[in-house]
């Protein structure tokens, strides 16, 4: 609000001089330069800084954007903590159990472990929200019998569906490979020799996987490890949407029963963990809506009781089984592992990787315990969870190149060296040494450069929000429209 001396000096001039610098300035801003300005402006602003308070009531699924957010946020610690301590084997020491080989770090603890090596469960839990959110609106359109819409939200959602996740993947491991060559910092792939090589390189990964039904020889891209899940993501979409369209005609009862007995051939009849997690999702959010109309199974309603103490303690176990030992597969790993001997033997023979097991049980678990603890679903809630929510997809693309350029140099510099930073980043090596006091995972010279990394990569993930993740996802509602007839067609 303007003070009183300047409102003084305006009125005290002539209304003649007042009038044409009212119009310049009201043509300057109506000009398509301020505009384009302004829109820059704002996109880059971080929006912790427009202390906008949260109006409105929250929609009763919120907490999960939180859930998902809080999730992102553990995948971007996982992936530091172990880039930062490879030198000291960090892979295998921190993902092993807490006194495997004789190894009893604080980080390693039971449920503790989860806040330190949790990105294995956060990427269970993406699965099972999306296949939560994904079934939300063709259920509720389902349940009131509109059939005629439910088809068109189902065509709609999965022509919609390759834009939207593949689109930001395209754009930032495009990025990625443009950054080497414009600037020379390495980003963690082996460079072509020439930018028109690495290109051609790159198209070749992105044309073969992101094809839905092909079996690429790569596991993941060489630009952005971390994308392995988007394949995953495409598939389990397309499984939500095939389900709910061929138990279209079922009763309630058939279709819970049919959703139970495709998670069971998923885990216990082919190797397909993850597509038993989107399932699970769908399954979740068809008993949330019959519990929203107290319509649930009577077993289930028999339970209500004893809730509490049922919701806790799948809450803590969903933790426990969280921290499943995955340094490697071989189940001979996981019987030696202090506390899983026993456990190992529930392993079904047709899952492979065995930690996708637990984590299926441990995600199902925490989600479907978090709406039934009230001070757990208010966390959840909270403005900076459902921040991390709305950037999570950013978030979960971003903090990769982030680490693997200024995060690899900012931890050489405070002393998180090893045998390549000789090799590529010899200025950096020691630089600015951190002395490296408290438990492994929480040293001082680990957080310092957190101080600068965490703040980038959520900025950076917000930008990518506005600039890349938002209009994907409207290019691909665009696109859907233009392929649409007419109604005087459809008349």
């Amino acid at each position: 609000m303007p003070d009183t001396a300047e409102d003084g000096g305006l009125l005290e001039k002539n209304e003649d001089e007042v009038l044409p610098q009212r119009s310049r300035l009201a043509g300057l801003r109506s000009s398509a330069a301020f505009q384009t300005l302004l829109w820059v402006v704002q996109a880059i602003r971080p929006s912790f800084l427009n202390n906008v308070s949260r109006g409105g009531r929250l929609r009763m699924t919120a907490y999960l954007d939180g859930i998902r957010g809080f999730a992102a946020f553990l995948v971007y610690w996982h992936h530091h903590v172990l880039w930062s301590h490879e030198a000291m084997h960090a892979e295998s020491t921190l993902q092993s159990a807490f006194g495997y080989n004789h190894e009893h770090l604080f980080a390693t603890l039971p449920i503790v472990r989860t806040f330190f090596t949790g990105g294995h469960l956060a990427v269970a839990i993406f699965f099972i929200l999306s296949g939560y959110v994904l079934s939300t609106k063709p259920l509720s359109l389902l349940d009131s019998r509109d059939h005629l819409a439910l088809g068109d939200n189902l065509a709609s959602a999965l022509f919609r569906r390759w834009f939207r996740l593949w689109i930001p993947v395209i754009v930032v491991s495009f990025g990625i490979v443009s950054f080497y060559y414009w600037t020379g910092i390495f980003a963690n792939f082996i460079p072509e020799g020439s930018y028109r090589a690495e290109l051609w390189k790159w198209y070749n990964e992105i044309r073969i996987y992101s094809f839905i039904f092909g079996q690429p020889k790569i596991p993941w891209l060489s630009y952005h490890p971390h994308s392995w899940t988007i394949p995953v993501e495409i598939r389990g979409s397309v499984v939500v949407y095939c389900s709910v369209l061929a138990l279209s005609g079922t009763t309630r009862k058939a279709r819970l029963w049919c959703e139970a007995g495709l998670m069971f051939y998923f885990m216990y009849i082919v190797d397909g963990a993850h597509y038993a997690m989107f399932t699970a999702g769908l399954f979740l959010c068809e008993i949330d809506m019959y519990s929203a109309v107290h319509e649930l199974p009577s077993w289930m309603t028999a339970l209500k009781p004893f809730g509490t103490p049922i919701w806790y303690t799948m809450f803590i176990v969903g933790l426990l089984l969280g921290g499943v030992p995955s340094t490697t597969n071989d189940l001979t790993y996981l019987r030696d592992s202090p506390g899983w001997h026993l456990l190992s033997w529930f392993k079904p023979q047709a899952v492979f990787d065995f930690k996708w097991f637990f984590l299926f049980w441990a995600a199902v678990s925490i989600i479907s315990a978090v709406p039934r603890i009230p001070w757990l679903k208010r966390f959840f809630e909270t403005r900076f969870c459902l921040y991390l929510g709305r950037i999570s997809y950013m978030l979960y693309l971003f903090h990769g190149p982030i680490l693997w350029t200024l995060g690899d140099r900012l931890y050489a510099a405070t002393g998180w060296s090893r045998e390549a930073h000789a090799l590529h980043l010899p200025g950096w090596t020691n630089r600015f040494p951190v002395p490296k006091w408290g438990p492994v995972g929480l040293e001082l010279a680990f957080l310092v450069p957190n101080l600068i990394l965490l703040p980038l990569t959520l900025w950076m993930a917000e930008l990518g929000t506005s600039l890349i993740d938002g209009p994907a996802i409207r290019f691909g509602s665009w696109l859907h429209g233009k392929t649409r007839p007419s109604d005087e067609y459809l008349t």
